[in-house]
């Protein structure tokens, strides 16, 4: 069995990316994401933290949150969202469950682990911010970011980071908003 190396940092910002298992297109139909929703809110009065950019795809989601400064459990967070959102929808899953995960009580919605990275600095915020927002016009699911509805972006424009046209003026399509180069 593999070990895994996770940063831990009390009251850091991380960048997290968690996908369906077998990357089923559901995460974005209304029972996962009121359920998604309710679990999130549940989650953040009993374990405090701050969402600062989001974006939900029918495969997968991007998140960046902020930790209380004492705080470095992401993981007991994902894993109730993920338990309670299972829950909620669990008469809309179709995945078969394998007998690995029928033994561990997996209802087959989520990859078992997800994937994060610690932010290091202000560029890195930024550049994570960028390709959370920039993900549905990356996947194919929208010609302009302000099209896709499961975003911070609104958020983001509302507050006046970004102008509504964002990533979608003539010459600024060039496809590489966020990513690591």
């Amino acid at each position: 069995m593999a070990t895994f190396r996770r940063s831990t940092v009390a009251g850091a910002t991380y960048f997290f990316t968690v996908n369906a298992h077998q990357r089923q297109e559901v995460l974005t139909k209304p029972p996962f994401y009121l359920a998604l929703k309710q679990s999130l809110e549940a989650v953040k009065k009993r374990y405090p933290f701050a969402i600062e950019a989001f974006v939900l795809l029918p495969d997968h989601l991007h998140c960046i949150w902020t930790l209380p400064e004492s705080d470095a459990d992401y993981s007991i967070r994902w894993n109730i969202i993920k338990r309670g959102v299972s829950q909620q929808a669990r008469d809309m899953i179709v995945a078969p469950a394998s007998p690995s995960r029928h033994k561990r009580g997996e209802l087959g919605l989520w990859q078992r682990r997800f994937w994060e990275h610690q932010i290091r600095n202000e560029r890195d915020f930024e550049k994570h911010v960028e390709y959370i927002h920039w993900n549905p016009v990356k996947h194919g699911y929208v010609k302009r970011v302000r099209d896709w509805p499961y975003s911070s972006f609104h958020h983001f424009v509302a507050l006046g980071i970004y102008p509504l046209d964002w990533a979608g003026g003539p010459g600024m399509d060039d496809g590489t908003f966020g990513e690591m180069k």
